[in-house]
């Protein structure tokens, strides 16, 4: 893709619900096939589960809990809430690299480059989808390790949906409705659970850069 394509960069301030967003992105994708800009939308939704293609219903603890949505994205069980960026990335693969595996794999070194601003390693593990991060345990030399970042797309035609969400300051007993992905071993953090006082702008202009040093300078549009 020539390095001069705009790319459209959306945010929105405030929480959108589920289905609207599928229905967004739906027609986005649609629209990309039609030659329209590909876009990354930045957004927070209200509190719910989502259910990926290779969800297992005992994975859903407390189904009365939050709303729980089944979708098309690959994956487990996740949560979305207030507090979590959540990244819809509508990217065309046909015009940059007919590979999933490695669009996954810049997925996750976006990720990993954001939290690196702001001085946190995150990092792959092998079996396991997301990001996770070593971190030590009040009054113990241990060191715990627990995901700070999810991961679930859907390619139709090679143009990519869903993406990617990064926990800023979620409510994390949100979790306790869901066996996050599947994973019961490990819990799940957050930037302020480990310390890290930004803000969400400050994590949206450091996904903006990062995202640009992973997939490439592009020219965005943003729209606030």
């Amino acid at each position: 893709m020539d390095s001069e394509t705009s790319i459209e960069w959306y945010v929105s301030t405030d929480l959108v619900e589920y289905k609207a967003a599928l229905k967004t992105m739906e027609t986005r994708v649609d629209g990309i096939l039609d030659g329209a800009p590909e876009l990354v939308w930045l957004l927070e939704h209200p509190p719910l589960y989502t259910a990926g293609t290779s969800a297992q219903a005992v994975d859903l603890l407390d189904e009365n809990r939050f709303p729980v949505y089944t979708t098309g994205r690959g994956g487990e069980f996740t949560y979305h809430g207030p507090g979590q960026r959540v990244c819809y990335t509508m990217l065309n693969l046909a015009s940059r690299s007919r590979d999933i595996r490695k669009f996954v794999y810049d997925l996750e070194e976006w990720i990993i480059t954001t939290l690196a601003v702001f001085g946190v390693e995150g990092e792959r593990r092998n079996g396991r989808v997301g990001i996770w991060v070593e971190h030590n345990v009040e009054d113990s030399p241990d060191l715990r390790e627990d995901k700070i970042a999810a991961i679930g797309v859907r390619v139709r035609r090679w143009v990519t949906f869903h993406g990617i969400s990064i926990n800023l300051e979620p409510d994390l007993d949100h979790y306790s409705g869901i066996v996050p992905c599947g994973v019961s071993d490990f819990g799940t953090t957050s930037l302020k659970a480990l310390g890290i006082s930004i803000s969400m702008d400050d994590l949206d202009c450091a996904l903006q850069q990062s995202f640009e040093d992973v997939f490439g300078r592009k020219t965005f549009n943003r729209f606030d």
